[in-house]
Order: structure tokens, then sequence, then C-alpha cells
């Protein structure tokens, strides 16, 4: 914290701990607090977004080709994800998530997805594994418990 008292947000509070925490009664920054500067950026467009917007879009339409960009960003951003589409049996016990790992690696052997894709999808195989297991150890809990 600045020596100044110079603070873009909140009031006076005491100095960090020397392992850079927060000091006792100190809590930092309030959830939702925003910062001075993007408040006063907020107050000079209020009301102006729809009049930036048609202009960056008649740029765009003479051509500007950042403006173009901003323009096709916002109507159809780039996919982070994309559906996988591929056979994989179905899977009811750790036996038959080894078998989806098989059918896995021949998809990407085939070329029907990507080491990426099949990466993630793995995961969901690997967790759904992890949750029948779970749910087969709680089986046998419950009956050797009831059996006592």
């Amino acid at each position: 914290m600045s020596k100044s008292g110079n603070r873009n947000n909140g009031a006076k509070t005491d100095e960090r701990n020397p392992d850079g925490t927060f000091a006792p009664g100190n809590p930092g920054r309030p959830r939702g607090a925003r910062h001075k500067v993007t408040q006063a950026i907020e107050a000079m467009l209020e009301g102006q977004q729809e009049a930036l917007t048609q202009a960056a879009i008649d740029k765009a339409l003479e051509g500007d080709v950042t403006a173009l960009r901003l323009c096709l960003d916002r109507i159809a951003p780039a996919r982070k994800d994309a559906p996988v589409s591929f056979d994989l049996p179905n899977i009811e016990t750790a036996e038959d998530a080894a078998k989806a790992g098989r059918a896995i690696l021949n998809a990407i052997a085939d070329g029907e997805v990507t080491p990426l894709e099949a990466a993630s999808v793995m995961a969901v195989v690997e967790q759904f594994r992890r949750t029948l297991e779970t749910t087969e150890i709680e089986r046998r809990i419950t009956a050797l418990e009831t059996a006592k």
C-alpha cells in the first residue's frame, strides 16, 4: 500500500502482513467493488452505447478491417468447444470404462477425433468410472453393515 494514502478504492486500511496477506481487521476490497477508473469510464460511456455500436457497424460496412473483426467477434465468437461424435460403448462397470478408453484410442487412430478432444472425452469417462467405483464401494459397505 502506498504511504501517501492515495488510494483508488475503499477507506484507508492497515498495512499488510510481511507475507503479503491482509492484516487482521482488513478484509481487502469488498466483493463487487469497482475501481474508480472503471467507474469513470462507465460514467463517460453512459447513454452512448447505442451510438458507439452503430459507429462500429458503420466503419465495418465501410471496410474498416478492425471494426469488422470487432463486430464479427461479437456476432460469432470463436468457439471454445465443439461437440464430438463417435461410438462409445455403454459404461456400467470399470471394465466398460476400459473398453471406452480403447474406443477413444481407436477414434484417434482413425482420425475421427483429435488427441485434445479425446483427452476431454477420456476425462469424462474417468470421472464416470470414479463415480461407478464410489457407488460400488458404498453398496459393499452397506451390505457389510447390514450383515452384522
